[in-house]
């Protein structure tokens, strides 16, 4: 199946296409993902979609460093409750065998491999969609990611050896030059960094070792699966399809990179049908969204697929016992001031 990715790897994707005079709604759709939606960070969606729209978003700017001007604004937060753990780690060698051990929480297509070899460390990034794909912005976004977590535990006087890229140098490369440093190569064998083994070693001296112990256990009460299930799977691209009129069965299977019986195979063998997951899905935004005052009740008959009010009505009224009017207006009374 096709790896997902959550939103969060698009953080600071719409300051930087305004920056560089590109519309980043019109772009997000040419590519099937929801601009509303990045303010859902933790929304799965194909990380293969991610790619095409950085690379989609270089062309359309004609900013080679697309990627790059995404790196510059990373912060180690933008990892979310991950980054905890990692900025209270003793050492980089703990803080990259953390990333590398817990990187699917965010992203699953991302390869990240470290190697130690005659006094060298190796760190090497990669991609697998699933499906072929270019990779150039979403490469230098990860190594550019990758590059500042260095310089966060080593300092900005303690440069990597060298900065590595498989693709060819851009036609202005003074942003990579200012980004990483003089050690930048192109046209390599393999993307990633290589620094000196005693760099993993160096302590974090901001470290506190009794809150670091916290904030392993907080991380590990989040419940993050080792890896999502196709139902987890299904779910999200029916929560993400819905809005969009285009949430089928098959649309689903294009996205996972299956077919069809092999969604409805994979469903079965969680006791769940495809006509179960929309359901369910529907139920829980429906029920989230007539609560709310910021959608019409036409609106969120359109955005939850239902091809006319009465048919909405009529479903809601089956589930709910009552029309989606009434639930309204009782929840607006049962709600406080």
């Amino acid at each position: 199946m096709k790896a997902l990715a959550r939103y969060a790897a698009l953080n600071s994707y719409v300051e930087v296409s305004q920056s560089v005079g590109i519309d980043p709604a019109r772009l997000m759709r040419g590519v099937g993902l929801d601009p509303a939606s990045l303010v859902l960070p933790d929304r799965w969606i194909p990380a293969v979609a991610i790619a095409r729209l950085l690379e989609r978003s270089a062309v359309t700017s004609g900013c080679q460093d697309f990627g790059l001007k995404l790196a510059e604004r990373r912060r180690l937060a933008n990892l979310g409750p991950l980054s905890l753990v990692i900025r209270e780690e003793p050492d980089l060698r703990g803080a990259l065998r953390t990333l590398i051990r817990h990187g699917n929480m965010y992203n699953e297509s991302l390869r990240i491999h470290m190697s130690v070899t005659n006094g060298l460390t190796t760190v090497r990034i990669g991609f697998e969609f699933g499906e072929p794909a270019e990779t150039r912005q979403a490469t230098e976004l990860a190594v550019g990611t990758l590059h500042r977590l260095l310089r966060d535990f080593l300092g900005t006087r303690r440069q990597p050896l060298t900065v590595c890229f498989t693709h060819p140098a851009p036609a202005d490369p003074s942003t990579h030059r200012k980004f990483f440093g003089p050690t930048l190569t192109f046209e390599r064998e393999f993307n990633g960094i290589v620094f000196y083994e005693t760099d993993l070693d160096t302590p974090n001296k901001t470290s506190d070792p009794q809150f670091r112990t916290y904030a392993r256990q907080f991380l590990d009460s989040l419940g993050f699966p080792e890896e999502t299930t196709t139902l987890d799977r299904v779910r999200e691209l029916v929560e993400l399809l819905l809005p969009t009129g285009r949430c089928s069965v098959e649309q689903i299977a294009r996205s996972l990179g299956v077919d069809r019986r092999t969604v409805h195979r994979h469903l079965a063998d969680e006791n769940e049908t495809f006509s179960s997951v929309l359901n369910s899905v529907r139920i829980e935004l429906a029920e989230q969204m007539v609560g709310s005052r910021r959608y019409s009740l036409t609106e969120v008959a359109t955005l939850l697929s239902f091809s006319s009010s009465s048919n909405f009505s009529r479903w809601f009224r089956e589930r709910f016992g009552c029309s989606p009017s009434q639930w309204r207006t009782e929840k607006s009374t049962r709600s406080p001031g």
